[in-house]
């Protein structure tokens, strides 16, 4: 295992920037203080002018394998995030099959191990008829990020909407319980309406319409209630309205909260708005809304209300995204640029380097209970990334990481670079070029 030194570069880490130098030895950091001294062999980094962060973890993304590899795959998905300074995943498990059997489960597992450059961890599904499947994940808690509940539409077998299940596993499971929160009666009436009143002239602007406002509140307000019930870890995921933030609270601090919140890059930085110039390329679960949503987001991020940013990242292929409206699937390729575009917001002001660090990569490692990660601490995984914030990055064919080849930020140059990326202490990208001749490691979990 090579062993880096990192020479005067901005730490930015639980809340503070300091100039120092960090040393990387053996997967771990080793020491961060001003003017290290070593001896041995090892690869000196001249930092200065730089930013080291924690390596980002996304608690929520869709890699499409096995069964949709056509779309994506964990080495195609993972090699992108890394390139994106991603250094943890957590995965969805609307595969095919889905992850509904612990056989299933641990199947994805062992892609990951013999392919994935990032590091892993993979929801346990959760579906009507898989009660006692689910369940036997509590002897997996602490090598499994979680259970996944699509409480609302999704990709086969998986929409839970018996409340006999619910009520089962919000008061049996000993893991984080994750969930997709929209209404499917609801989302079913306005798609009858809006298809009675323009038949097959529905388009993406009409998406978060049916996949409304009140949809998503609703469903949202029955996972709390039976979380709050049973006194579940509930995580709610891609938070799109303003209306669910009166749901979530700031009161206590991230580790002692049971009800958590997670806000997704795409509703905080497009609206409705711009579905007139991407059509079906932002078309996505739950949807994109009117600005007064994104301006609330935004506000419900910086007060705490919502506690992790992550991307639902979930690539399908051009030709599926050129078809009408009602055929073209939802979701949005996002893991390469999530990092990108939080710097660049953090250039324009509306948020602050050290947050963007919390949010993405403290926070979900406090929520999820992860070990020896998400944090820059001597000792710890020597997950981190190096980013130029005096560099730009035109997002282009030849640079997209994705198996999709497509994103709706090509053409678009973030004010900001990823230079330097490291998974478990290997550096894993650098300059454009990957070096995969070690791979990331399965995350484990303190519970």
């Amino acid at each position: 295992m090579q062993n880096y030194l990192i020479r005067n570069i901005a730490v930015v880490n639980e809340g503070r920037t300091t100039v120092q130098d960090v040393w990387i030895k053996d997967h771990r950091i080793e020491k961060i203080a001003p003017n290290i001294t070593i001896s041995g062999n090892y690869t000196e980094i001249n930092g200065e002018g730089k930013h080291l962060l924690p390596g980002v973890i996304d608690d929520q993304v869709h890699f499409r394998e096995p069964g949709l590899t056509h779309k994506a795959t964990i080495y195609s998905e993972a090699r992108a995030a890394v390139a994106g300074g991603t250094t943890s995943f957590m995965e969805m498990p609307n595969t095919k099959p889905a992850a509904l059997t612990q056989e299933l489960l641990e199947d994805k597992y062992t892609i990951a191990q013999h392919h994935s450059l990032a590091n892993y961890s993979f929801f346990m599904g959760a579906a009507n008829d898989n009660v006692e499947e689910i369940l036997k994940t509590n002897a997996k808690k602490e090598s499994v990020c979680g259970v996944k509940i699509f409480m609302g539409s999704s990709t086969g077998n998986m929409l839970v909407d018996n409340y006999l299940t619910l009520e089962t596993v919000f008061s049996n499971s000993e893991l984080l319980i994750a969930t997709h929160c929209e209404d499917e009666k609801i989302i079913r009436a306005n798609m009858e309406a809006f298809q009675r009143e323009k038949g097959d002239r529905l388009t993406a602007a009409d998406h978060p319409l049916i996949r409304d406002v009140e949809a998503c509140f609703e469903s949202s307000l029955v996972a709390i209630q039976f979380a709050q019930k049973h006194n579940a870890r509930l995580h709610i995921l891609h938070i799109s309205t303003a209306r669910e933030l009166q749901l979530f609270s700031n009161m206590l601090p991230l580790a002692e909260k049971r009800i958590t919140a997670e806000v997704c890059v795409h509703h905080l930085h497009f609206t409705a708005d711009d579905y007139a110039q991407y059509g079906n390329l932002i078309k996505c679960n739950p949807a994109i809304k009117a600005p007064e949503n994104k301006t609330a987001l935004w506000q419900g991020l910086l007060d705490d209300r919502l506690d992790i940013i992550a991307t639902d990242h979930a690539p399908h292929t051009w030709e599926e995204k050129q078809l009408p409206y009602l055929q073209a699937p939802s979701g949005v390729p996002l893991v390469q640029h999530s990092l990108l575009l939080m710097l660049e917001y953090v250039k324009k002001g509306n948020i602050t380097l050290e947050k963007v660090v919390e949010k993405m990569s403290h926070a979900p490692a406090i929520c999820f209970q992860i070990k020896e990660r998400g944090f820059l601490r001597e000792g710890y995984y020597a997950d981190c990334v190096i980013v130029d914030l005096q560099h730009q990055t035109n997002v282009n064919k030849e640079n997209i990481h994705y198996k999709c080849a497509w994103s709706p930020f090509e053409g678009h140059t973030f004010p900001a670079a990823v230079t330097h990326t490291f998974v478990s202490g290997h550096l894993a990208y650098a300059d454009g070029v990957f070096n995969e001749n070690v791979l990331g490691q399965r995350l484990a979990f303190s519970r």
